[in-house]
């Protein structure tokens, strides 16, 4: 991709070099870095000082944008498909602008702008009526009211795309995974700056959409051309119980279903899996087009993870738990059943439950629901195991989401040991997240062709888990979070429907509530 853009600006330089020959600028000016932009402004219409912009993080878009469009202009060139030739293709278009005999250089279509506009207000305030209707009607300047809705729409859609890949993006929470902390129809405002801007990877796409075109039932990017792995600087860094915007982690290769998306693993191993990806095609995704999920980061790189009979403990002390947290329970007795408006009006999820009298919930709602009929038993109810990371059920037997670990949280730049026993921890980080060739032949293990008993850790890593701890699929289902697959901070929820449909209604409470209550 790097030759991408080198060949891309080295065309740049070229166009500019024959630009500049026909404006009157001696041509060798378009081929020194920074001198040509400030040339380039001058030809315009711009201070000197203007490239100045074009350092500025993806204000600079625009401003190139805009330079482009007025760089043709200057030529005469005013109609709209010039403007889109000028951004789409400009270093090509400056090219045979520069060297075709037809097109001349007039003069700084900022200045000439300045002019006339200038020629209209005095005609206007001199009461020259007959001199200001004819500056109007030929003003060669004005766009038509189909091409101003035109560029209007496009300027729109830009700029939301850009503000949506590098600023704030909004999303919708569809399941209950955070259930009592962020509820299903949820809708929130992600910052994609608190933790460092991470720049697209994935150019070709259709805008305002993250991986799926609806109705057409397919993928809405392009694989290649690709971007390499950047992120800028953040504002502040991911700490235990943050809630964390990140790229499913295993979503690299997925089945695509109506409900959701399906690891390959999952369809082999969940019977649920395999009867909705029957007859779909497997889909291998870049890692910025991964499906996006939302927990709370519980532990951060360098930590000890462990689960005792639900409690989490970090680096072996009793975690903060959240204040929603919610277990699995089971509600009713053969003379009671709960009063479902009870659980409607203290915020208990009805669609959360999948099977008869079970509900998913906090310490409260139990305590509110025990007070409201005593008659009732509300039992708390095991959380099963299934198939838990590391997958390695052989060297870490009887892990389940209630009893799981301890667990190491890869730290950039440690270094831990790795045998046969334990290979299973730190597998896909070797092979997939940190791009290493990993080869096992009996007991031996071979990183890129070196017999190998230590790995050191290239990034970060997280462990991210749901508030709902009974009905969350995390990190204990599918491993770490590397720090290059995280989004954003959730910052606040803007708008909220019952039970995920605005047929149920808003819950106006819940309207502008900020993630840091979360």
């Amino acid at each position: 991709m790097v030759w991408f853009f080198l060949i891309g600006y080295i065309l740049l330089s070229v166009g500019l070099y024959f630009i500049f020959s026909k404006a009157g600028e001696e041509g060798w000016k378009g081929l020194v870095p920074g001198f040509n932009l400030v040339v380039w402004s001058k030809l315009i219409g711009r201070p000197a000082w203007w490239p100045l912009l074009l350092l500025i993080p993806i204000v600079n878009i625009f401003i190139y944008c805009g330079m482009a469009i007025d760089l043709v202009r200057s030529f005469n060139k005013l109609k709209f498909i010039h403007s889109l030739l000028a951004v789409v293709v400009g270093p090509i278009y400056y090219i045979l602008l520069g060297t075709n005999k037809t097109d001349k250089y007039v003069s700084p279509i900022l200045d000439r702008e300045k002019e006339y506009i200038h020629k209209i207000h005095e005609a206007k305030s001199k009461n020259k009526t007959r001199s200001y209707e004819q500056l109007i009607q030929k003003n060669p300047y004005k766009k038509s009211v189909a091409r101003e809705w035109v560029e209007s729409i496009i300027f729109a859609v830009f700029a939301a795309a850009f503000i949506r890949m590098f600023l704030i993006e909004a999303y919708v929470i569809p399941t209950s995974s955070m259930e009592g902390s962020l509820l299903v129809g949820d809708f929130l405002f992600v910052s994609k700056a608190h933790y460092g801007i991470r720049p697209p990877m994935t150019i070709a796409m259709v805008p305002l959409l993250h991986n799926r075109i609806p109705l057409l039932n397919t993928e809405s990017y392009l694989e290649k051309p690709n971007l390499a792995y950047k992120r800028l600087p953040a504002l502040e860094t991911i700490d235990n119980n943050d809630p964390i915007v990140f790229n499913w982690p295993v979503g690299d290769s997925v089945y695509v279903t109506s409900q959701r998306s399906w690891t390959a693993r999952q369809v082999q191993t969940i019977p649920q899996a395999q009867a909705a990806a029957r007859g779909k095609k497997l889909i291998t995704r870049p890692l910025d087009k991964k499906d996006h999920y939302i927990k709370r980061c519980i532990g951060i790189a360098g930590d000890s993870v462990e689960i005792k009979d639900r409690q989490v403990y970090i680096n072996g002390k009793m975690a903060e738990n959240p204040e929603n947290m919610q277990f699995k329970y089971l509600v009713g007795s053969n003379t009671s059943q709960v009063n479902q408006k009870l659980l409607e009006r203290i915020g208990v999820s009805l669609t959360d439950s999948y099977q008869p009298g079970t509900y998913h919930l906090t310490n409260k709602q139990v305590e509110q629901i025990k007070k409201s009929d005593p008659n009732l038993i509300v039992q708390l109810l095991p959380a099963g195991g299934g198939d838990m990371f590391p997958h390695d059920p052989k060297n870490f037997p009887n892990w389940t989401f209630d009893n799981y670990g301890p667990i190491y949280i890869p730290k950039q730049g440690a270094t831990v040991s790795i045998t046969p026993q334990t290979l299973a921890l730190y597998q896909r980080i070797i092979s997939v997240y940190e791009h290493n060739n990993l080869r096992v032949e009996g007991e031996q293990i071979y990183i890129n062709g070196v017999l190998s008993d230590s790995y050191t850790f290239k990034q970060d890593y997280f462990w991210a888990m749901g508030d709902n701890r009974h009905n969350s699929e995390d990190s204990r289902a599918w491993g770490f979070v590397p720090h290059d697959h995280i989004v954003g901070k959730p910052l606040f929820i803007w708008f909220s429907t019952k039970n995920g449909s605005i047929k149920n209604g808003i819950r106006w409470n819940r309207l502008f509530k900020s993630a840091s209550n979360i």
